[in-house]
């Protein structure tokens, strides 16, 4: 008799927390499947796991594509393109840029600004 595939589970440590608190990273054990990006993860979390979990995106909107991005593994990527390790991936929020909280950063130049 054949055995059913054991459900993969991939981790992310993602940090988190606000300007002025202590930050800190939190894991997340989330189901793998290849393929997976990291929003897919990451939206799983939100829904599954902690809906405080402060990410951004915008894939329904083309004008405001790019709002995904984050340190993914040490290296900056569109969470929505980057693939899922089925190990464990490390995310953060984008460096150089001011924190508003957890993954989300400040993406709009001083420039931009009112």
């Amino acid at each position: 008799m054949a055995m059913a595939p054991a459900n993969k589970t991939a981790t992310l440590h993602i940090r988190r927390g606000a300007p002025g608190a202590a930050i800190r990273y939190d894991d997340f054990q989330v189901p793998y499947e290849e393929g997976m990006s990291v929003l897919d993860a990451l939206r799983w979390i939100r829904e599954h796991l902690d809906s405080s979990l402060a990410i951004r995106y915008s894939c329904v909107n083309a004008n405001a594509c790019k709002t995904c991005m984050a340190l993914v593994n040490g290296e900056v990527e569109y969470t929505c393109t980057a693939k899922l390790s089925p190990d464990r991936t490390i995310v953060e929020p984008l460096p150089k840029r001011p924190l508003i909280r957890d993954l989300v950063t400040d993406v709009i130049g001083d420039d931009e600004k009112l």
